[in-house]
């Protein structure tokens, strides 16, 4: 047994960090020391009561969410370096086929970031040379891998948007052509600015009136990948069925599990394109478990870009 140390959520929804005792891995497990844990918009609703198919964490117990780490001992080689969903810690003890062995020489961010999830969404939806790329929520996880990988998947145009103040940087790091305030009070005319020629794919990620004005602005055959939820429940819209046959929009809920060839395919191309420096994961990094409450808090605030990752 060793003592380590990690995130519990207390009373009243407070965080404290705890040591705790782990046992030797035993037959088909490892033990894992976590470099970085990943940190999600969605654990505000973990903190709060969770929500459909997303129980809430446990006062008392250790919060979780992706990581990545080292084996230290167990039934894979010392050094290899794993992706798992223990976070919020210093070390793991998991079974290993909850653990997923990173390429070698691939970015750890990669580990953490949902690069793979956008990729196997914008596969999924048959993305065509030339063809004009949305994603809402552009400036979050998954939304900021899109300006690099709807181009390297042949997108004509990329198009984000964010709160006001992240808007320059979705232009002048992340690879978009044009973003837009998703306060906008007439997002028709945003998106119209934005996507002069139409959007031919939407990976939305907040639902709410942006689907309504992707659907006003669409070209005909367009695809509209729903993954996420964000504005639902403060921005709801009417969505227009009848511009929607008339266009012959398809609207598909995605989620990654259930594309298993989409997901082999995006692991294998963003792994050489990481491995050539050709796919660059947008971040922001805080450094040490005791920032690890701050930085959540911070994202759930809507204060930073890209991928949020703590590093141990």
């Amino acid at each position: 047994m060793m003592r380590t140390r990690e995130v519990h959520l207390a009373a009243k929804g407070r965080l404290e960090i705890v040591e705790a005792v782990l046992e030797t891995p035993g037959p088909g497990q490892v033990l894992v020391r976590n470099r970085m844990i990943g940190l999600r918009a969605a654990m505000g609703l973990l903190l709060t009561g969770g929500a459909p198919g997303m129980p809430a964490y446990q006062a008392g117990k250790a919060l979780w969410g992706p990581a990545v780490g080292e084996v230290v001992a167990g039934e894979l080689p010392p050094g290899t370096l794993v992706a798992h969903p223990l976070g919020w810690r210093e070390h793991a003890v998991l079974d290993t086929a909850r653990v997923r062995v990173l390429p070698a020489g691939v970015d750890p961010v990669l580990g953490l970031a949902q690069a793979e999830l956008a990729h196997a969404a914008l596969t999924t939806a048959e993305l065509s040379a030339g063809e004009t790329v949305f994603v809402s929520s552009a400036a979050g996880s998954i939304g900021s891998v899109v300006g690099t990988l709807a181009r390297r998947l042949g997108s004509g145009r990329v198009v984000g948007s964010a709160s006001a103040g992240k808007l320059s940087w979705l232009t002048g790091q992340a690879g978009f052509d044009a973003a837009f305030d998703r306060a906008e009070a007439d997002l028709v005319t945003a998106l119209h600015r934005a996507a002069p020629e139409g959007v031919d794919v939407y990976l939305d990620l907040t639902g709410g009136a942006q689907t309504q004005a992707v659907i006003e602005v669409a070209n005909p055959g367009a695809r509209i990948m729903a993954i996420g939820t964000l504005d639902s429940h403060r921005n709801q819209a009417e969505i227009d069925l009848t511009t929607l046959i008339t266009k012959r929009i398809t609207l598909r809920g995605f989620t990654l599990r259930d594309h298993p060839t989409a997901l082999k395919r995006a692991e294998r191309e963003i792994g050489a394109w990481s491995r050539r420096g050709l796919l660059a994961v947008p971040h922001t990094a805080f450094h040490g478990l005791e920032q690890a409450g701050a930085a959540l808090a911070g994202l759930l605030d809507g204060a930073h870009t890209g991928t949020v990752v703590v590093k141990l």
